[in-house]
């Protein structure tokens, strides 16, 4: 077309307005291109191209708004102007918003399309004229090069600008949903077959999505899954040509993290007895990572791991040569999978500090979930939120006034093992057991509990070891491991080992005492935490002292062959100098016993012997003295007791003899200490009866006569009344219950 010089400016502007409006707005009619490069031509070299540049985007941004931009938000409008309740409808719905969004994006993207043409055809006419002035040396705007890249962002722009406040959240609707049916075909699977689960969404290119399997069932899942991550594909795709790239990323990242955060949670439950983190690793690599696979081979954003990008190496985990199904893992991939993987271990090291109370209590059956719990926060570095955490639980539901001590020091053994297994350095139970040792030292019978955990044969092995065996016992085990290990470490290394060791050294976390060193902190004694909250190991000794008294005078035999045992376990702790007084308590009932022998032959080979029992009526055999060394025992507290002529008959004869065969040592009965058993015949019936001298001396006394008052009794007995009323209530309530079951 030939332009006449009368035309001038105005003239090429109205007709390159005209055939832009043909071109952009109504049916649009892409053949007004070679009408379009002249006037083009014409306006550039009047120095408007620019202008042209711009009136014809605002053209088409125009167009745009009002007609695809409008119909398209227009299709979610009944989602975005609904109540919280009418959108959980919504979202029960099966085929919303997938049917949706896919009409919503082909109308808008053929829309966009069209008008992408249409920039060609603008593109092309300043192109032309381009290089024309630039073979004519003439200087011209290069606007060309920009035209497509203004158009994008233009689209973009508009799209973003309007957008409406619930279309986010309608794009996790739609992966959550997605993906779930994703992972519903891989559970449908046969899990036994690796290669099937590995096959499911295609190997490494998108040309293996048809691929056929043998098996019927497989290869229905196998075509139902390709053909779900494509229809996937197509809508990021689609998004991402709508400039919508960083909110679709967004939207399909976080589906996938509340998919596996689902995952976790439903592996992990409440059995603690079973390793989780093998069935989540592995689950990680089926499904999430198969699926992106998929998904950035689809998408063309899949780059090898072994080009120039990939130069970087995770501080978290070493990174596996190859994945099952995959082969070399993409750099894009890569990522992913150090993402999901810190995701999950982080998820599963939460679940496991929330219930690290219930843990320890079950410990060590709980020792998979420890185990987990220990490479999550190898992982993840967190100690500090489980310090926190746990320090939390113990002072809302352990130390508290409801709680026996006996249970507060169980769970403190529970805790000493727990954390030694997740921490051997001891750091992070230096800052856990504090509060527990603060707590314990305000109770009054810390000690004793202390020590009847420490020697009792149920005490401190409420599960796992050997049966009847004691804390102390298990504690000792303990310490001859810990002593064979460190000697295996110092003797079975070379220096090459040596030298590998020191490379691998790291400095203690930041919350370590700067006074106990890394070596001391290496051994975890519990026993020596024990001792801590009593302040001293005398303390202890002295306890056990006074407990091993009371439990030596209250035996009806002379076996003590468990006590020997904890007494040589203590020695090795304490040492033997502290634990003397207690080996010549021990040593007094193996004397005991060899002297009881030793005067009941006496007394039944000596003359008379016969005579002497018919006038006592009671045989020396049923006599059992604990002899002691008043010395060395801690103080016994004595009452004065009368006991039946009979009775001080027998004593007279034993500590008589005794006399004649320790000389010049004598005996001084304690004789409201010891056992007494009885048995009493009623008329119809006789019953036995293990109690202590002083009841046996009350009942006894109803030989001689059938009623006493409570002040002529006491006075026989030679006892106060009140503690005769005592002690006469234990006859009463078991002869009168023995009567009213008859």
């Amino acid at each position: 077309m030939q332009l006449d010089d009368s035309d001038g400016a105005l003239g090429s502007w109205a007709r390159f307005c005209a055939l832009s409006g043909e071109l952009v707005g109504g049916a649009g009619d892409l053949s007004v291109g070679p009408r379009l490069a002249p006037v083009v031509a014409d306006l550039c070299a009047r120095g408007l191209a620019t202008l042209v540049r711009d009136y014809f985007l605002h053209n088409l941004e125009e167009t745009f708004r009002n007609n695809a931009v409008k119909m398209f938000w227009q299709k979610f409008h009944p989602y975005s102007s609904s109540s919280a309740v009418e959108r959980i409808k919504f979202c029960v719905q099966e085929s919303w918003p997938e049917d949706v969004l896919s009409a919503a994006l082909e109308d808008i993207c053929l829309e966009k399309s069209y008008q992408e043409k249409c920039v060609l055809v603008l593109a092309h006419a300043l192109q032309s004229y381009e290089e024309k002035a630039q073979n004519r040396k003439l200087k011209a705007v290069q606007c060309s090069s920009s035209l497509m890249p203004r158009y994008q962002l233009m689209v973009s722009s508009v799209l973003l600008t309007t957008l409406p406040l619930s279309f986010p959240e309608i794009l996790n609707v739609y992966f959550k949903k997605k993906l779930e049916e994703l992972n519903t075909m891989v559970d449908a699977s046969d899990e036994n077959d690796q290669l099937a689960s590995h096959e499911l969404f295609g190997r490494s290119n998108v040309s293996a999505w048809d691929s056929k399997m043998d098996i019927d069932s497989q290869e229905t899942v196998i075509s139902e899954s390709c053909t779900l991550v494509k229809n996937i594909g197509k809508v990021v795709r689609d998004f991402r040509c709508l400039g919508f790239t960083s909110m679709t990323e967004d939207s399909y990242s976080s589906a996938i993290i509340w998919l596996l955060k689902s995952k976790v949670y439903e592996l992990a439950g409440d059995d603690y007895r079973i390793p989780v983190l093998g069935s989540v690793n592995k689950w990680i690599q089926v499904v999430p990572l198969q699926f992106l696979h998929a998904l950035l081979t689809y998408l063309g954003d899949s780059v090898d791991y072994d080009s120039g990008l990939s130069g970087l190496k995770s501080p978290l985990a070493s990174r596996p040569s190859s994945f099952p199904g995959i082969g070399v893992p993409s750099e894009a991939l890569l990522r992913w999978h150090m993402r999901l993987e810190y995701f999950a271990y982080e998820t599963l090291q939460d679940l496991r500090i929330g219930k690290l109370f219930e843990i320890i209590v079950d410990y060590p059956e709980s020792s998979p979930a420890i185990e987990d719990l220990k490479q999550c926060l190898e992982y993840t570095g967190q100690h500090s939120k489980l310090v926190d955490s746990f320090i939390s639980s113990l002072r809302y539901r352990l130390l508290t006034a409801g709680a026996s001590t006996n249970d507060i020091l169980h769970q403190y053994v529970s805790t000493i093992k727990a954390l030694r297994s997740i921490d051997p350095t001891g750091v992070f139970l230096e800052a856990v057991g504090e509060p527990i040792r603060d707590y314990l030292r305000g109770r009054k019978d810390t000690i004793k509990c202390i020590v009847t955990m420490l020697t009792d044969g149920s005490g401190g092995n409420t599960s796992g070891g050997n049966a009847g065996d004691n804390l102390l016992e298990e504690l000792n085990r303990d310490a001859e491991n810990q002593e064979n290990a460190d000697y295996d470490d110092h003797t079975n290394i070379d220096e090459k080992q040596a030298w590998l060791n020191s490379e691998s050294w790291e400095p203690d976390p930041v919350e370590a005492d700067p006074l106990k060193g890394s070596r001391s902190r290496r051994k975890i004694d519990i026993l020596g935490l024990m001792v801590s909250i009593i302040g001293s190991k005398d303390q202890l000794v002295n306890e056990y002292r006074v407990m091993l008294a009371e439990k030596l005078l209250s035996k009806s035999d002379f076996d003590i062959d468990s006590d020997i045992r904890t007494l040589e376990l203590l020695k090795i702790h304490f040492g033997e100098s502290s634990m003397q007084k207690c080996e010549i308590m021990l040593n007094d009932l193996i004397d005991s016993k060899r002297t009881n022998s030793n005067i009941k032959t006496s007394l039944l080979n000596a003359p008379g012997t016969v005579a002497g029992q018919e006038e006592a009526e009671i045989s020396h055999d049923v006599l059992d003295a604990t002899i002691i060394s008043s010395n060395f025992w801690p103080p016994i507290q004595t009452e004065d007791l009368a006991v039946p002529a009979s009775v001080d008959k027998l004593l007279s004869d034993f500590a008589q003899r005794f006399h004649q065969i320790k000389t010049p040592r004598k005996l001084l009965w304690k004789k409201n200490l010891g056992t007494v058993k009885l048995e009493l015949q009623f008329e119809d019936r006789s019953m036995q009866f293990t109690v202590v001298p002083v009841q046996a001396a009350i009942i006894m006394r109803f030989q001689e006569k059938p009623s006493w008052t409570s002040k002529a009794l006491a006075t026989e007995i030679g006892i106060p009344v009140d503690s005769l009323n005592r002690r006469i209530g234990f006859w009463t309530s078991k002869v009168c219950h023995k009567c009213m079951m008859k």
